[in-house]
């Protein structure tokens, strides 16, 4: 009886762990074994092929560009949607007419597919019906024969800036509502001390807030940073990382390259893998998230 008592843990936890080494431990294990692999284009194995898929995607053209550009996104999205989230949190934390009409607005970027959200803005940024170019054209900004400066998907250095806009534009609503979850637990009587001891807003805010606010703030990004390093449908769906590889990402890399080698599209996965586990613990480092809050 002793025993069985002591197994009974395992019936609440064993199905967690089943679904995780299912889900997560056992597709990464078929990863790195297909990464090692001579797979055909149509996913037949023809044998072993040690790290020669490793070497063919260092030696690919753009994989420098590509992997520089990767972080570059990363931490581009990531600051900016954690800088707008802290101002809206701050802003909806307060008492204003219709607030909660605006914490529920917040919610539809959100609440709405990351795919359908990337192609309505592709058809806004479209260079001859797109209402963004019918604005730019009433504006002045641009001519009726705009060509070039019209398409602004068809260039990198006009692309990359929307496409990072557009992934703030979805990340915000979920890293919002975290921080405003985080600002919620801090105890007014914190605040009325820091009052009484003739502290302002600024000195507040720095000082007592965005401390306090550490733990919901480390979460928000973190999951920020895999999300974003992960991201798939806005580069694919506005760009397909062209032209070229010049909006191309790593993920984006990666489902290209399954069309013409698994192999080495194995390869570039495990390569992900490791930039997001090396992202996460630089992340965990530079924010000491095991810090106590003095």
């Amino acid at each position: 009886m002793r025993r069985l008592r002591a197994l009974e843990p395992l019936a609440w936890v064993g199905p967690a762990v089943v679904l995780i080494a299912v889900v997560v431990l056992w597709p990464v294990i078929e990863m790195i074994r297909s990464s090692f692999l001579k797979i055909s284009r149509f996913g037949v194995v023809q044998g072993g092929n040690g790290l020669a898929n490793y070497e063919k995607l260092v030696n690919e053209k753009d994989f420098a560009d590509i992997m520089l550009r990767s972080v570059i996104w990363v931490v581009a999205v990531v600051v900016l949607t954690v800088l707008v989230s802290l101002a809206l949190a701050q802003l909806f934390n307060q008492h204003f007419p219709l607030r909660k009409v605006a914490r529920w607005a917040l919610i539809a970027p959100w609440a709405a597919s990351v795919l359908m959200t990337a192609i309505i803005f592709k058809w806004m940024l479209d260079p001859e019906v797109g209402v963004i170019n019918q604005i730019r054209l009433k504006l002045g900004l641009i001519d009726a024969m705009g060509g070039a400066a019209a398409d602004q998907l068809g260039d990198a250095s006009t692309a990359m800036p929307w496409l990072v806009f557009v992934a703030v534009f979805v990340s915000v609503p979920f890293t919002t509502y975290a921080l405003l979850a985080g600002l919620a637990t801090i105890p007014g009587d914190v605040y009325e001390a820091a009052r009484m001891d003739g502290a302002g807003r600024l000195r507040t805010y720095w000082s007592i807030t965005l401390p306090l606010l550490r733990p919901a703030l480390t979460v928000a990004a973190l999951i920020n940073v895999m999300n974003v390093f992960n991201s798939f449908p806005i580069i694919w769906a506005m760009t397909h990382g062209q032209p070229g590889y010049s909006t191309a990402t790593s993920t984006i890399l990666m489902f290209i390259l399954k069309s013409s080698d698994i192999g080495e599209s194995a390869a570039m996965s495990v390569v992900n893998f490791g930039m997001v586990v090396v992202l996460t613990v630089i992340f965990l480092r530079v924010s000491r998230w095991n810090k106590e809050v003095a």
